[in-house]
């Protein structure tokens, strides 16, 4: 299968004008300066909602500053998605806030608005809404549903860069936004990465304090050799300039990343409706931005296990995960900080008749055949 190789001579000349421009300066350079600048503007161009982004340094780095900017009292309680990296729930558990879980939908690896209502208490102040897999949530109605019960809405779109709902790109329905641009993401700023975006200035304001020692560096008086005028505790968090750079040039590439990874996953499904008895795939939509391919899995029709089954995929050659472990509810040490011990029974169910196809812009049709062809060796091989 081929590899991604994500960056290329795209990126290495703008790290080389990188240097040139800082070059001719006559400095260093060093972040939230030119490149950072261009970079967030161009971030938010692609948005296509208007208003502000700021780099940040990872994407658990983006997520526990769109949390902390909502500035919510101690112990406020924070809806949050069952399938989702540990990140998330660590940015609200070190904010001292209460996550508290939600189901997905039935079939589905992320959150509708019905489960989103049924968890919501007079105790709940805000939700981090998760759009898994690079497909989106159902965020138009959750967001509507939020405002209308004066909860705050925080989009985690770390899986699913430029991905849309109702006409809009993911990550324009909340009150802020978060996402990874590390290395393996459809768009990516290097190694690691990540950024936050509003539409709200009040907000954008505080998520800057909140990633850089709490300094109000929009006021036009500061200075910032004079701890005194800054508001509050924090770390620095922010992105450098060179990782802008990179993200310039990724995010030039986004739309076509997008498009072949769409291509190769039509193909990919097309074959397996038509020749596959035991699996099929999950539900997609061409408005996706595909992060992972979940593969739905008929055990019944199978003399093994769902997961023995999916290891025997992999041992053809086949970039897979078996068994997606990023379900919340199985993590030993995360049961302490729960406000409850809501089960998720779809989000379970989910990941237990599934796995993922892990792949990139790179593959194309022959990789699609590829792997349905391992996917029935295998069929045929453990057939009831």
């Amino acid at each position: 299968m081929p590899p991604r190789s994500a960056f290329g001579d795209e990126e290495l000349a703008v790290i080389v004008e990188l240097f040139e421009h800082y070059r001719s300066r006559g400095v260093d350079f060093g972040y939230q300066d030119t490149y950072e600048r261009r970079y967030t503007e161009a971030f938010v161009r692609h948005l296509g909602a208007g208003g502000y982004a700021d780099a940040v340094a990872t994407g658990t780095a983006a997520l526990y500053v769109a949390v902390a900017a909502l500035r919510l009292p101690v112990g406020s309680h924070v809806l949050v998605s069952p399938i989702t990296d540990p990140g998330t729930l660590s940015a609200i558990i070190l904010n001292q806030l209460v996550p508290v879980l939600m189901d997905s939908a039935p079939g589905s690896w992320n959150t509708s608005v019905d489960e989103f209502v049924a968890r919501v208490t007079p105790e709940t102040r805000a939700a981090v809404l998760v759009h898994a897999a690079g497909r989106a949530a159902d965020v138009g109605r959750i967001s509507r549903a939020a405002r209308d019960r004066g909860v705050l809405l925080v989009e985690d779109c770390s899986q699913a860069h430029g991905a849309r709902h109702e006409g809009a790109r993911v990550g324009t329905f909340g009150d802020l936004a978060c996402f990874s641009t590390m290395y393996r993401k459809a768009h990516a700023t290097g190694g690691c990465g990540g950024v936050v975006f509003t539409r709200d200035l009040a907000l954008h304001r505080m998520a800057l304090a909140c990633a850089d020692r709490g300094k109000p560096s929009w006021e036009p008086s500061f200075n910032e050799k004079d701890p005194t005028t800054f508001l509050f505790p924090a770390l620095n968090l922010h992105q450098d300039e060179i990782a802008c750079a990179i993200g310039l040039r990724s995010l030039e590439k986004l739309d076509e990343t997008i498009r072949r990874r769409l291509a190769f996953r039509r193909a990919l499904d097309t074959l397996l409706v038509a020749r596959s008895t035991v699996c099929r795939p999950s539900e997609t939509s061409d408005d996706d931005s595909p992060f992972f391919h979940p593969i739905v899995v008929d055990s019944r029709k199978l003399s093994c296990s769902k997961r023995e089954f999916a290891e025997a995929v992999r041992a053809e050659g086949v970039d897979l995960n078996p068994h997606y472990a990023y379900v919340v509810v199985e993590w030993p040490w995360m049961a302490p900080y729960l406000a409850d011990d809501f089960a998720c029974p779809n989000a379970v169910a989910t990941r237990d008749a599934s796995f993922n196809i892990l792949f990139n812009e790179r593959y194309s049709e022959r990789e699609a055949d590829d792997i349905v062809r391992a996917i029935l060796k295998v069929e045929e091989a453990y057939a009831r």
